[in-house]
C-alpha cells in the first residue's frame, strides 16, 4: 500500500460470508460463484455495509446482466497465511468457479518474509485451480518508506504468482486511490483504509481482469 503516513497496526477481525445453502441454487443453475478471499480492503473496514468494492461488484454484475454470485470471505487483518489456512474449507463449502485473492498487504505491514507471502499466494492459487476455479490475483504496493528494493520485490511477487499459476492479475488494487496528487483525501483517518468514495475506483481496477475470466 502507498500514500499518506503508513504504520503497523492491529486490525479488528470481521468477516463476511454467505451461508452454504445460499450457494447451492446458484451452482445448480450453472451460475458462476465468485469467492473473494481478502483482508480489510475487501471486508468493508470502517464503511457502511454494502458500500465496499466487493458489494459494488455484485451490483456491477447485475447491471451488466452477467450472472454471478459473490461470496465475500474477507477478514480484516488477515494475512496470506490466514487465507491459506481458511481456503480449503471455503472451497469445499462454496464450490466457487472463480477465486479472487486480495491478500498480502498485512504481510508487509507486519514485516513477514516475502518468500512466505509468495509461497502462500502460490499455494492458494494452486488449490483454487485444482478445485476447478479460475483465479485472479490482486496486487498491492507498500509506501515509499519501505525502500525501493523491498517495494519492487513486494509488488513483483503478485505478478510472479499470477504468471506461474496461470491466473489473472490486477497489478495494484489502489491505483488511482493511493498514488494520486493528494492520496490522503481518499483515506480514512488511519490513512490505511480507503473511504467509501474510493471503492468504485477499486472495483474499476478489478473489473476488467475479472470480466475476462468470466467469459
Amino acid at each position: 500500500m502507498r500514500g499518506g503516513s503508513w504504520k503497523r497496526r492491529d486490525f479488528i477481525a470481521a468477516g463476511l460470508a454467505v451461508p452454504y445453502g445460499a450457494v447451492l441454487p446458484a451452482m445448480a443453475a450453472g451460475t458462476p460463484v465468485i469467492l473473494v478471499v481478502g483482508d480489510s480492503l475487501s471486508a468493508e473496514y470502517g464503511l457502511k455495509r454494502g458500500t465496499g468494492w466487493v458489494a459494488l461488484l455484485e451490483q456491477r454484475l447485475a447491471r451488466e446482466k452477467i450472472p454471478g454470485k459473490v461470496v465475500n470471505a474477507s477478514i480484516s487483518g488477515d494475512t496470506t497465511s490466514g487465507g491459506r489456512s481458511r481456503l480449503p474449507a471455503l472451497l469445499q463449502q462454496h464450490r466457487p468457479t472463480h477465486v479472487v485473492l486480495e491478500l498480502g498487504g498485512n504481510d508487509a505491514l507486519r514485516g513477514l518474509p516475502l518468500a512466505m507471502t509468495e509461497d502462500n499466494l502460490s499455494q492458494m492459487a494452486q488449490a483454487a485451480r485444482k478445485a476447478g476455479a479460475r483465479v485472479l490475483v490482486v496486487g498491492m504496493q507498500v509506501p515509499p518508506n519501505y525502500g525501493s528494493d523491498y517495494a519492487n520485490r513486494f509488488s513483483g511477487l503478485f505478478a510472479k504468482v499470477a504468471k506461474e499459476q496461470q491466473a489473472g492479475l490486477v497489478p495494484f488494487l489502489l491505483a488511482g486511490v493511493a498514488d494520486g496528487a493528494d492520496p490522503t483525501r481518499l483515506f480514512q483517518a488511519d490513512r490505511i483504509h480507503p473511504r467509501e468514495e474510493a471503492h468504485p475506483k477499486m472495483l474499476d481496477n478489478v473489473w476488467p481482469e475479472l470480466k475476462k475470466l468470466l467469459k
